[in-house]
């Protein structure tokens, strides 16, 4: 056995490691994977040995993509109830996002008050973004240096006042401050010009809320997007990607060199236009869910690595607020407890493996946010973990989410996955829906 700390010892037949799955013991020294050593390596003396058997032994997930909401509107969600829904789904480390809370995270002195909040609730290791609103230039080079992992903005109004979209010029001075210092610009990007010009009818009717929508709004701002960052050389993501008509314009930019990164989420990926009935406004979010055939498109570019990642955009909000016309209804999918087996059913139907699935989950998020501790099974990363049996199924009861308002568009489902445990740093915090007291830390970026 490794090094003479290791105080651990995690084993199963199936551990997802970036060489490939196999049986191996994984032993950890301090709160770090210590080493990756062959199955029947025996514990060190006074070493824990923990024994999944067939469970399949996971990097714990990273999600870089949610709305936490605390202070502020924390009945919405807040950091307690996040985090927890976070660790019972195998996520171990997340990022929050600068908006839906009051302050939003567009000041170090509201970043701070977001830290003070977040610090003795945390679950799970817990990051921030920064946000670029058309006031706050001069806040970017500041919060950077505080340790926000990056910022993000808004083409297309956010929904909150306090959080306002960015025009073309005002991208453009955000995109070339944040590249001079080498940070990352995150985006939402919907042009509002397709926006205004598209169909607006109120009502229940999911269809009228699709074409109010329309792809041709993701397509021109990503395009603009490219054209900025290709001149600035900036660095920029693409939040939440449903458009798959984008797809030949990102791979394009990534052969040019184009410093772009996309994502898209779980909702986007297992759930269709085509099956969300009227006034179902648990379904909404912007931009929105599309056909199926778009679906198989958006696969097809994740298993190409045109589509970098997954994330949950968990964007909840409280009951009153889904009301059924999807046109005033809050647009937003709470899924941070589910992401992992409703990506995990889905995959495993179109033939992909769960080391496909840790990639998109876990490597990926990681390497966006710079998270070099996180995101692989290897020495030298944080000892953190989900343990998932894949081929256990259980059918979504809200009642049994840990997410502050029970509101989920998955509700019903049988789903693949069941996540036994969650280990953060060397530590079960989550064991069969039982959590463990908050041990997750505030992470900033690595300076």
């Amino acid at each position: 056995m490794s090094g003479p700390d290791v105080n651990l010892v995690l084993r199963s037949t199936r551990v997802v490691t970036p060489e490939g799955t196999r049986p191996a013991a994984v032993a950890v020294a301090g709160g770090t994977i210590d080493a990756v050593l062959p199955y029947d390596t025996e514990a060190p003396a006074g070493a824990r040995l923990e024994d999944f058997g067939d469970d399949v032994l996971l990097p714990g997930l990273v999600d870089t993509h949610v709305h936490v909401n605390d202070p502020g509107r924390t009945e919405w969600e807040g950091f307690w109830t996040a985090t927890r829904a976070a660790a019972a789904g195998g996520i171990t480390t997340l990022l929050d996002m600068p908006l839906n809370s009051l302050p939003p995270t567009t000041t170090v002195e509201n970043l701070h008050t977001k830290q003070q909040v977040a610090a003795p609730k945390a679950h799970v290791d817990t990051g921030f973004w920064g946000g670029a609103i058309p006031s706050n230039v001069k806040d970017l080079r500041p919060l950077y240096d505080a340790g926000v992992f990056g910022f993000k903005c808004f083409l297309s109004p956010s929904g909150v006042e306090e959080f306002p979209e960015l025009d073309q010029e005002q991208l453009a001075r955000s995109m070339a401050e944040i590249a001079g210092f080498g940070g990352l610009l995150i985006v939402h990007a919907e042009d509002p010009h397709h926006l205004a010009d598209a169909p607006q009818r109120p009502g229940p009717a999911y269809a009228d809320f699709l074409a109010s929508r329309p792809r041709d709004a993701e397509n021109t701002a990503i395009e603009g997007l490219i054209a900025h960052a290709k001149r600035l050389n900036a660095r920029v993501h693409v939040l939440h990607l449903s458009s798959s008509d984008a797809l030949p314009l990102i791979a394009a930019a990534k052969r040019e060199g184009v410093r772009v990164t996309v994502e898209s989420c779980p909702h986007f990926l297992t759930l269709t236009a085509e099956e969300v009935p009227d006034g179902a406004t648990e379904f909404k979010c912007c931009p929105p869910i599309r056909e199926a055939a778009n679906q198989d498109a958006l696969w097809a570019g994740l298993a190409d690595g045109t589509i970098d990642c997954i994330v949950s955009d968990h964007s909840p909000c409280t009951t009153d607020l889904k009301t059924p016309d999807f046109a005033s209804a809050w647009g937003g999918i709470s899924s941070l407890q589910l992401g992992l087996p409703a990506i995990w059913t889905e995959a495993r139907r179109r033939g992909h493996s769960l080391d496909d699935v840790a990639r998109w989950m876990s490597a990926a998020p990681a390497a966006l946010a710079g998270l070099t501790r996180k995101g692989a099974i290897e020495a030298g990363r944080d000892a953190d973990f989900a343990v998932l049996a894949p081929d256990a199924t259980f059918t979504v009861d809200p009642a049994e989410l840990f997410h502050r308002n029970q509101v989920t568009a998955y509700a019903g489902k049988t789903l693949h996955g069941v996540v036994r445990s969650s280990w953060l740093r060397g530590v079960r915090i989550a064991s069969d829906g039982v959590l463990a007291e908050p041990t997750g830390r505030l992470l900033e970026r690595d300076h």
